[in-house]
């Protein structure tokens, strides 16, 4: 068996090997790219689908409809899977990108709040979960389509290309936004060209299909067919039996929740926080990721064929741990390389604000019902939108905040005040004032920026991603029985990469509202992927020398 095992390592990949593996990639790569379009153009569609409510509230709002999308992912999963383990894992992934693809283009063609009230905001989130659904049914099958393909001892590096795709659907995002934006100028862009790479997505959708159509069922599912041993009752067996049930619950807390966070920490949430907190345009913001994925996207099949030789786990678990612990100096070194401006002023003029801690609020307004009136609120809202970090100070009971810019204070006002719109006007100018004396910069400039260092950091960061993600299709494939691994693998990784990964911006966001440190937001990533590395070097098998056969 040893023999056996260790020839088919060795032996060149077939022509159906090397079909099916860029069939099944090529076509995940149209759905995440289909899927990270709503995150990448956050701005436009806040602008276009929620201009009725205020432009803070607004983007929030965006950040959780684009995060909505992820949070069905597992129903998409459980629906999906179900089906794969009952008719197969071809048939299945052919729905789940035909509803991607039409869900996508819908969104292109879909008429502003403006034209359309609420219903378009309404269809917008509509479609996002269809995208989401979508998804939670195409990776699973994905991964055990070509982990069902491959020899033993390749899985590894075969379910690494389809580790990929992810990144390469953003990547291909990126490119096809700023391909767009450069033909069509910003004017154009900003008020309809934006739609284009959306409608494109028809375009995607014919080559996926008349790609997939070509593929045959995988020999591990067509043998377990024939012989008559495929469940009946996939969601029973995967969530009723304690024996698997344990499995699927460590596979979420021990491997895909680290995974998740840094999944979307290293990509996404780096995007958002040059963009939003260091105000890098987003033009170069763009073209910046799309350099840090290009050098680092190759590291997904790296670590996928080291995963074959010296394990899934100790890749992963290590991944999770260097993450954890850099993340910090990382991000304030993209904020020295990117905005050094802003780095210079927050150590020269640092800014506090003194206010009652009884008048303070949440800085989370999802749906933009919530009027910040008090003086606190005020302050601190208008520091958020500025992406400044403050201290707190307390300050008596009922008196006014204060915004205190290195030396100089910068009384706030009520407001629920008659004359609220006059000490709103006078409090606005006053901030910008001081803001622009002490060097705080509106924007980033280009001219300060050191461009590579910027890249070789989010190289990193793209690095640490394709540690704990390259490995983990295999692993999750080989923890599971064939007759119910389509539905036992794809909950855990969506639940991990829906639930705990996706909303990630969103509650990055929050807490740096709340708290006023704008690296404070990493504190989330950050603790979930300590917990993964505990629980996973605790708990969790290696599986690498697993017979997923011998598990029929």
């Amino acid at each position: 068996m040893a023999t056996a095992t260790l020839a088919a390592a060795r032996a060149p990949m077939t022509r159906e090997e090397r079909k099916v593996i860029f069939a099944s990639s090529l076509g995940t790569v149209f759905e995440w790219y289909d899927f990270y379009l709503a995150g990448s153009l956050a701005a436009y569609i806040s602008k276009h689908f929620f201009s009725g409510i205020n432009p803070t509230a607004a983007f929030i709002f965006t950040l959780l409809s684009f995060a909505a999308g992820f949070a069905v992912r597992p129903f998409g999963a459980l629906v999906f899977g179900r089906l794969g383990d009952l008719v197969g894992r071809k048939y299945t992934f052919l729905v789940t990108i035909t509803l991607m693809g039409l869900s996508t283009l819908v969104v292109g063609l879909l008429p502003g709040y403006a034209s359309w009230g609420i219903a378009a905001p309404v269809i917008f989130i509509g479609m996002r979960l269809l995208q989401g659904l979508a998804l939670g049914g195409e990776y699973g099958g994905a991964a055990t389509y070509v982990a069902e393909h491959a020899p033993a001892g390749r899985r590894g590096a075969y379910t690494a290309w389809i580790q990929t795709t992810a990144t390469l659907g953003l990547f291909l995002s990126l490119l096809v936004i700023l391909g767009t934006r450069t033909v069509l100028g910003e004017d154009a862009f900003g008020a309809w060209g934006w739609r284009v790479p959306f409608v494109l997505s028809i375009v995607l959708l014919a080559v996926s299909l008349w790609i997939r159509l070509q593929l045959n069922e995988s020999p591990a599912f067509k043998r377990m067919k024939e012989e008559g041993k495929t469940s009946k009752a996939p969601l029973t067996e995967s969530f009723g039996q304690w024996k698997n049930l344990k499995i699927v619950i460590l596979a979420l807390i021990g491997l895909t929740a680290g995974q998740a966070v840094v999944w979307y920490t290293g990509q996404f949430y780096a995007l958002f926080f040059m963009t939003q907190t260091l105000k890098v345009d987003g033009n170069t913001a763009n073209i910046l990721i799309a350099l840090g994925l290009l050098i680092g996207t190759p590291f997904f099949i790296v670590f996928g064929a080291l995963s074959d030789r010296i394990g899934r786990k100790p890749i992963i678990m290590t991944g999770c741990l260097i993450a954890a612990l850099t993340y910090f100096p990382l991000f304030k070194a993209l904020t020295h390389y990117a905005n050094p401006a802003l780095e210079a002023a927050l150590a020269r003029a640092p800014i506090t604000v003194i206010a009652d801690p009884g008048e303070c609020s949440f800085q989370f307004n999802p749906v933009g019902t919530s009027k910040f009136t008090s003086s606190c609120d005020i302050a601190k809202s208008t520091l958020a939108k500025a992406g400044l970090n403050y201290s707190n100070e307390a300050a008596p009971a009922g008196s006014i905040a204060q915004v205190k810019i290195g030396d100089k204070i910068i009384t706030a006002y009520n407001g629920k005040d008659a004359d609220a719109k006059a000490k709103a006007k006078e409090f606005d100018q006053a901030m910008t004032s001081t803001l622009k004396a002490d060097g705080y910069p509106p924007k980033a400039d280009p001219a300060q920026m050191n461009k590579p260092m910027i890249v070789v950091i989010l190289a990193i960061l793209v690095i640490f991603v394709t540690m704990v993600y390259g490995p983990i299709a295999a692993m999750l494939v080989e923890m599971f029985p064939t007759r119910i691994r389509y539905t036992s693998m794809s909950l855990p990784y969506h639940i991990g990469n829906g639930w705990f990964g996706g909303f990630l911006p969103a509650t990055a966001f929050a807490i740096v509202a709340a708290r006023g440190d704008i690296y404070s937001g990493l504190w989330y990533p950050i603790i979930i992927a300590l917990v993964t590395f505990v629980i996973g070097t605790l708990f969790i098998k290696e599986t690498k020398n697993t017979d997923i056969y011998a598990q029929d």
